[in-house]
């Protein structure tokens, strides 16, 4: 699954957070600058990073003034250096400063999110593994932020709670009573219900690993294993489902949990923990 933003829902955010930062108006900006002052300013990188949510900048700039013209020199997904140049704005002055901050939070809170898988993606090179995302994003921002985790390197198979079947712990204490096992009735019942969804289920255990796999769920879970345990694991299933590590993942043990042959490597940190980026915006005098 790779999320495809549209234009449509860009600009949607976009008329959001300009409408949320100029209210009634930028008052320092239609005070002090006349409103025939043109500009011309670069976006540059102050630090290595992955790029991610230029067209959120654009659209910004663009929003407050057709006139406004936006030079690329990078795409998102692309590596760069410090000091590396992203974008070159062009046009009224007025549109330039009132959109700034808006066109800036965009790019850093994203390229964040990018830079932040790419350094998980870097440490499980040369290993089977992948690095996925998680629900655990900032409210309403879930596709810009998966959108960014693809720009870094990762990969995710569920947006939420309707398109792919996972069955936690606290389900299966729901299920404690069922026949022959929780597991197993949580399966089938999904099964049953939603046939075109792929099935995970979480295992805490090894017991519960086996139980999974003859319950013939697409996807275990291992819960918070440690890489013996992970090993353990990828031997018991023997192939019959994908596996995903997840728990105690950061940028020490990532690389050994890969090693163990698992499949997937879930990590919440990058979006939930990712910082801000620097990026500055610099007028030319």
């Amino acid at each position: 699954m790779l999320v495809k933003l549209t234009v449509v829902e860009i600009r949607r955010a976009v008329r959001a957070a300009l409408a949320e930062d100029l209210g009634s108006g930028d008052v320092t900006t239609l005070a002090t600058v006349p409103a025939a002052a043109q500009s011309v300013a670069l976006m540059n990188a102050r630090e290595p990073l992955a790029v991610a949510g230029l067209e959120f900048a654009a659209l910004a700039f663009r929003e407050l003034s057709p006139k406004i013209r936006v030079k690329r020199f990078v795409r998102d997904g692309q590596r760069v250096k410090a000091g590396a140049p992203l974008l070159k704005i062009s046009g009224p002055s007025r549109a330039l400063l009132s959109a700034e901050r808006v066109a800036l939070n965009f790019v850093q809170r994203l390229s964040g999110v990018a830079t932040a898988t790419a350094q998980f993606a870097d440490l499980v090179a040369g290993t089977s593994a992948r690095i996925l995302d998680t629900r655990k994003t900032t409210p309403g921002w879930r596709r810009f932020e998966k959108y960014a985790v693809a720009c870094g390197g990762g990969k995710h198979y569920r947006m939420g709670l309707y398109d792919m079947v996972l069955v936690k712990d606290n389900h299966l204490v729901a299920l404690r009573d069922e026949k022959p096992n929780a597991i197993a009735a949580a399966v089938a019942r999904a099964r049953k219900k939603y046939p075109k969804l792929k099935v995970e289920v979480e295992a805490d255990t090894l017991a519960q690993v086996a139980q999974a796999a003859d319950a013939g769920a697409d996807i275990i879970l291992l819960d918070n294993m440690v890489p013996t345990q992970l090993r353990q694991a990828v031997k018991i299933i023997r192939g019959r489902a994908k596996t995903e590590a997840s728990g105690g993942v950061n940028l020490k043990t990532v690389r050994g949990i890969a090693q163990t042959g698992v499949d997937f490597i879930s990590v919440g940190a990058v979006t939930h923990s990712a910082r801000a980026v620097d990026i500055g915006l610099d007028f030319e005098g």
